[in-house]
């Protein structure tokens, strides 16, 4: 019996885990991220003075890559977005599904957490404070009602006896 519960809760967090990764993958496949530069290799081994032309490969390097980083906010922005609706999402379907299959809808909850924090962390990526801390405040809404949901309303002490 001990074992059973074990092997559950190994199950449980193995769901979460596989979904949060599902959502990443799916993401990564159907929204590709802006492409990253590669270093000049004619600078890599460099134990010089950089040359006049160099430099000047160093220079434009610098300069794609702070393109590339402006290009990677709005990305990590996006990014976030849509992970925060997925994870809002399988925390729904978790409550829906608590009643039927509790071991899944439990590991849908655990991976809507991991998509939760995936989205906040990427919301820290772009840079933009207003946006991560309207992203932490709808984890936390989000976050809190679940948990209130889940593990208070149904909770046998506060169910009412029926009438009989």
């Amino acid at each position: 019996m001990e074992d059973n519960k074990v092997l559950k809760l190994i199950y449980t967090i193995f769901v979460g885990v596989l979904i949060a990764i599902f959502i990443g993958v799916g993401i990564n496949t159907f929204y590709e991220a802006p492409k990253a530069l590669k270093y000049p290799n004619e600078l890599n081994f460099t134990s010089k003075e950089f040359t006049e032309t160099e430099k000047a490969a160093e220079k434009l390097y610098q300069k794609q890559n702070d393109e590339y980083m402006e290009k990677m906010k709005p990305y990590n922005r996006n990014v976030s977005v849509i992970t925060l609706i997925a994870a809002v999402a399988l925390m729904g379907a978790s409550i829906l599904l608590q009643k039927r299959i509790k071991i899944i809808a439990d590991g849908v909850m655990l991976g809507g957490l991991f998509t939760l924090l995936y989205s906040i962390g990427r919301g820290f990526a772009s840079e933009n404070s207003q946006y991560v801390f309207l992203a932490t405040t709808v984890g936390l809404a989000v976050t809190v009602y679940l948990g209130y949901h889940r593990f208070v309303t149904d909770h046998p002490v506060n169910k009412k006896p029926k009438k009989k």
